[in-house]
């Protein structure tokens, strides 16, 4: 059986921090099998803390320190590559608390941005002071390319659509540090103390999630939950190693690969 998982949390526990049937027995299964986790998101909405306070409001008690964020991990990028570098942060909400190190500041002084998540509070006048600064040179850092997320009120636009339009505009690269970035579930491993060979990620997400994990050696597991849609499961492309209904279907799963 598998050492260890990776979670994603929306789409595959929550949707719109409303937990999805079955994830409270499955984590509860995963404890009681002593099988390590950690949850893993590209959400940019909630700092660690908040989140934990809200999967416990659902009936999803997960500590802290067990929930790596894409925003702590561009703190952590932010730090070693451009050490009190002025950032402009551009997201739907603020980031401090997993901010770590960062001397935010507005566009005028900005020597590097992090785009977070999109949101109704991000104008045009915003995005465009990104491509401005990113046209004279400036360097792009994003938590993730996710185009569209998943609420209760269906699929919504995310930044990855602006990543894509900002390196076609500006002809840059946008680096992204959460997933599916390897550097991302690397760190992630670490952090449970194993090798990608004894590991599972489970997410929603065929892209960012699953082919990601798989990537750097994980098994893959994908859900028909959250932004699932069946044209994930076409193409002639690699696919997930495993597809199953939702998160109650996962002790199962791992049962057989036992």
């Amino acid at each position: 059986m598998a050492r260890a998982l990776l979670l994603d949390i929306d789409g595959v526990l929550t949707v719109s921090w409303q937990p999805l049937t079955g994830a409270a027995d499955t984590l509860s299964w995963l404890d009681a099998n002593q099988i390590a986790f950690r949850l893993v998101t590209n959400t940019s909405s909630r700092s660690r803390n908040q989140i934990a306070r809200g999967l416990a409001a659902g009936g999803l008690p997960v500590d802290p320190s067990r929930i790596l964020t894409a925003v702590s991990s561009a703190a952590r990028y932010l730090c070693d590559r451009y050490p009190g570098a002025p950032c402009f942060v551009v997201n739907e909400g603020p980031l401090d608390d997993d901010l770590d190190g960062v001397a935010c500041t507005g566009p005028e002084d900005a020597q590097v941005v992090l785009l977070g998540g999109a949101g109704p509070s991000i104008d045009y006048r915003t995005l465009d002071d990104v491509f401005r600064l990113a046209d004279a040179g400036v360097p792009v850092v994003a938590l993730h390319r996710n185009t569209r997320f998943q609420t209760a009120h269906g699929p919504a636009l995310d930044m990855g659509a602006f990543v894509i339009g900002l390196e076609a505009a500006a002809d840059v690269e946008v680096t992204i540090v959460g997933k599916p970035a390897p550097a991302f579930f690397h760190a992630a491993l670490d952090d449970l103390g194993v090798t990608a060979e004894r590991a599972v990620v489970v997410g929603d997400d065929v892209v960012a999630d699953v082919l990601g994990g798989q990537a750097v050696g994980m098994t893959g597991v994908l859900v028909r939950t959250g932004k699932f849609r069946p044209s994930d499961l076409g193409g002639d492309g690699p696919g997930p190693d495993h597809v199953i209904d939702s998160i109650a279907d996962l002790p199962d799963l791992l049962g057989s690969l036992g």
